[in-house]
């Protein structure tokens, strides 16, 4: 992962509505919801929603999939795996021995 791509992604989700809608994505991982049971679950209206998917999209941390007259998101989860490996990767001064093993719950 570049700075860049690391940039956009934090910035993605420092927002609380796209970080709430990357959140659940997370939590029906690896099937994803319907943008419809996204805004349902979330309360937001469509063109809201519509805007955070983009710019969710657009760092990589969602895939949106059209089946029939649905869009399912999915998250990306190599993605943020990808940003936990950037911010980490000299932790304990470049010895990974030395660093506690990362887990994911």
């Amino acid at each position: 992962m570049t700075h860049l791509e690391a940039v956009t992604v934090l910035a993605a989700l420092a927002q609380e509505s796209r970080l709430a809608i990357y959140r659940l994505l997370v939590q029906n991982a690896p099937a994803g919801l319907t943008v419809g049971l996204i805004a349902e679950s979330l309360d937001l209206p469509a063109p809201t929603l519509s805007f955070h998917i983009k710019a969710l999209a657009h760092a990589g941390l969602i895939q949106t999939v059209q089946e029939g007259r649905y869009v399912r998101c999915r998250a990306e989860l190599g993605q943020i795996d990808a940003m936990i490996d950037y911010l980490t990767e000299n932790c304990c001064g470049g010895n990974p021995d030395a660093c506690p093993p990362r887990t994911h719950v």
